[in-house]
């Protein structure tokens, strides 16, 4: 296989999210059952930073710099940090009461905003990238430092939250790749220039963080696959309360676009609040939690399934909430229908 050909199907699968992540489910559910995987535990760490990695290549961290829209960066957070975290719990508490690390993933997928799709999906809705990129960035930063303390204030009682643990693996998995991504953007710059960057590079790295997902997805299923054999039911239960909070995110988020901002900044609030960095929270219930973090991590993975189809249907839909305006006529096109109709 080229490395041409090996990017496109690292593409289509990217593109495919929806059905992607439960084709590696299914493939781990087969391997858990009918293999013995427990030697597949020591490929999490490095599939975890081989799946953040890349995604911090192509991160603009000198947007912080650009002058900024602050209404809206401050909303965006606002909805991110008070908001969803708020309706994470008052759903995970509903439907998982007395199964705390079901709560933990559940809480980890509305803890860690944004991701490179912010951006993809904002691109595509014809929203404002640029505001769209700094909500990625900010969102990832503050993420990771408030994370830890939110599991504790949320969990603290209910499971042993391994505070230096979390703090260690956020260092491990966030910030060390956003250092090294940072100057292997600045070195592949240096030696291809700033145009093939953008060409090439900047859209490959992302499908490597593709790879890395679905690689992780299959393991943490896989390690779990007999106990989703044995109760199938599970996955019903856990998809409706991640169905209910996304359709909640959207719907606020939507609103609030709606009456506050222009329609372009509205995309990127909504973009920047319904998606969550779920790579991240995969990485941080994988590394920091040990076995019990893998019924987190299924969730988590459900969640991918959602958001990626939700993301793409909504697209679709966002046109009949929020239309377009239409230009009002100019002075000259009046004259011209005048004289056309005489």
């Amino acid at each position: 296989m080229t490395t041409a050909s090996f990017f496109k199907f690292l593409g289509k699968l990217q593109k495919n999210l929806a059905v992607s992540i439960p084709a590696f489910m299914i493939l781990g559910v087969l391997a858990g059952n009918f293999f013995n995987v427990s030697a597949l535990k020591g490929l999490i760490l490095p599939l975890t930073f081989f799946m953040v990695y890349p995604m911090m290549v192509t991160m603009d961290l000198k947007s912080l710099l650009k002058k900024t829209n602050t209404k809206l960066q401050v909303t965006t957070q606002l909805v991110n940090f008070i908001l969803m975290p708020a309706v994470g719990y008052l759903m995970a508490t509903t439907f998982f009461k007395d199964q705390p690390y079901l709560v933990l993933g559940i809480l980890l997928t509305s803890l860690l905003p944004t991701s490179g799709m912010t951006i993809s999906w904002t691109g595509m809705a014809k929203g404002n990238i640029q505001e769209a990129v700094k909500m990625t960035v900010i969102g990832l930063i503050l993420g990771s430092v408030l994370a830890p303390f939110y599991l504790v204030f949320f969990l603290g009682t209910s499971i042993s939250i391994p505070m230096t643990d979390i703090a260690r693996q956020i260092l491990i998995v966030v910030f060390l790749p956003m250092l090294a991504g940072y100057f292997t953007q600045r070195e592949l710059i240096r030696r291809h220039g700033a145009e093939k960057f953008q060409k090439v590079y900047k859209s490959r790295f992302p499908l490597i963080s593709t790879l890395g997902v679905l690689m992780i997805v299959f393991i943490a299923v896989a390690l779990r696959a007999k106990i989703l054999v044995s109760n199938p039911a599970l996955v019903l239960q856990l998809l409706v309360p991640l169905v209910l909070i996304y359709l909640v995110n959207f719907t606020l988020s939507t609103l609030i676009g709606r009456f506050m901002f222009k329609r372009e900044d509205a995309i990127a609030l909504i973009y920047g609040t319904v998606m969550r960095n779920l790579s991240i929270s995969l990485a941080i219930a994988m590394t920091a939690f040990g076995a019990q973090g893998a019924e987190a991590v299924l969730v988590i993975s459900l969640a991918f399934v959602i958001q990626a189809q939700a993301a793409a249907w909504y697209v679709k839909l966002f046109s009949r909430f929020y239309p377009p305006k239409t230009e009002p006529s100019t002075a000259a096109d009046g004259l011209l229908q005048v004289s056309s109709s005489k």
